[in-house]
């Protein structure tokens, strides 16, 4: 039995390290061997040295967020209001709150109410303040996205800083001259172990920050980025995975800034740096990357070193990424028309019904992105 286990391992290991997977024709693992310029070739090897530096990420953002994101977030008037109040505790109902719905129904609360002998409307009480018990404080929230923001934006700065003396920033044919062998240079060995340590620390706080509703969806998001830029490192695809990273991060520290502005109340700050997330948004995603980034992947590699199996999962990969951006910005447009349509009707009489309507929306969309929820919370300004 042993025997078989280690002989299976043994061709799964060697299924996995598969040079004729991973590797065009006429090239082996042999050929990255040599020291190349500068920091040589991207090796497995190298992963490893991501861990250490996404702990000393994760000790940084503590660091951060107590002794300069929690005395910004004082400055500009948001309270350190501590945890809810804990609810007064009852089984029956902490059994309902886990286990079936946290928003019970008209009938499961009459039922509730003959059960327990409560009052609906002490009952509904009961469920508000247990559900607000389950919601991070407005402080902690404002230095979380701090943190982001920041790390965000000087990436998303040195990555253009760094992209703009790169010659296949200018012409993305270079992403693939002489592929792979493509030496590494130390700017652009510190831009992928960078990334990539940041999107580790965020997986480790999962685990020590407050729960929230979306943990496994944001999970999932992360350990899919990181096999994402694990993967175009081993492949060597270095080249045209910077392109891919810094026009992701051109409007991700623009979202964290404009959730900045929502926690401290900035209503027109937060409305503005929102109206120029989504037109970055759009841009990039919808503009940029597909007739930028996918055609050098697609048709331009195609053309200059051909198809391969890990060619078709890499491109398999970012074609659903551009799905992804697709649905994402058809939500953003159809929760924005629809909270312009209900201003008009529900409020003809108001000066400012769609600027009022605009900001309830822009408050609950900042949490349906990465690190809130899918949900529209609201759509009417009250």
């Amino acid at each position: 039995m042993a025997t078989a286990a280690a002989g299976a391992l043994g061709l799964l290991w060697g299924w996995l390290w598969s040079e004729r997977f991973w590797m065009p024709q006429n090239v082996s693992w042999a050929d990255f061997e040599g020291p190349g310029d500068g920091y040589g070739y991207p090796q497995a090897r190298h992963i490893l040295s991501v861990f250490p530096l996404a702990a000393g990420v994760f000790s940084v953002r503590l660091l951060f967020e107590r002794f300069i994101a929690k005395p910004c977030a004082l400055h500009v008037g948001i309270q350190d209001s501590g945890p809810y109040p804990s609810q007064q505790p009852n089984a029956i109902l902490e059994k309902v709150f886990i286990s079936i719905t946290k928003y019970p129904d008209e009938k499961r609360l009459e039922g509730l109410s003959k059960q327990l002998d409560w009052d609906v409307r002490k009952i509904q009480c009961w469920f508000r303040h247990r559900r607000n018990q389950d919601k991070p404080p407005t402080l902690t929230k404002f230095c979380e996205s701090m943190w982001r923001f920041t790390f965000y934006l000087c990436i998303f700065c040195y990555g253009v800083r760094f992209l703009w003396s790169s010659p296949w920033f200018w012409d993305t044919r270079q992403c693939w001259h002489s592929y792979p062998r493509q030496p590494l240079t130390s700017g652009l060995y510190y831009y992928y172990v960078m990334e990539l340590a940041f999107y580790w620390s965020l997986m480790f706080s999962q685990f020590t920050d407050i729960k929230r509703k979306d943990f496994l969806i944001m999970f999932v998001h992360h350990l899919a980025t990181i096999g994402l830029i694990t993967f175009s490192y081993i492949n060597n695809m270095v080249r045209v995975g910077t392109l891919v990273m810094c026009l992701h991060d051109a409007s991700d520290f623009l979202l964290e800034a404009a959730k900045l502005a929502n926690y401290a109340k900035y209503q027109r700050l937060c409305d503005t740096l929102f109206v120029i997330f989504s037109a970055v948004f759009m841009v990039t995603r919808l503009g940029i990357y597909p007739f930028w980034i996918l055609n050098t992947t697609l048709f331009e590699s195609w053309e200059m070193i051909g198809p391969y199996p890990s060619w078709w999962l890499f491109n398999g990969l970012l074609l659903i990424l551009q799905v992804l951006h697709v649905i994402w910005s058809y939500l953003i447009a159809r929760i924005a028309f629809k909270a312009l349509i209900r201003g008009k009707v529900t409020y003809p009489g108001r000066i400012r019904p769609r600027l009022c309507t605009l900001h309830s929306f822009l408050t609950s969309f900042l949490f349906s992105m990465p690190g809130g929820s899918w949900t529209v919370s609201s759509l009417a300004c009250v």
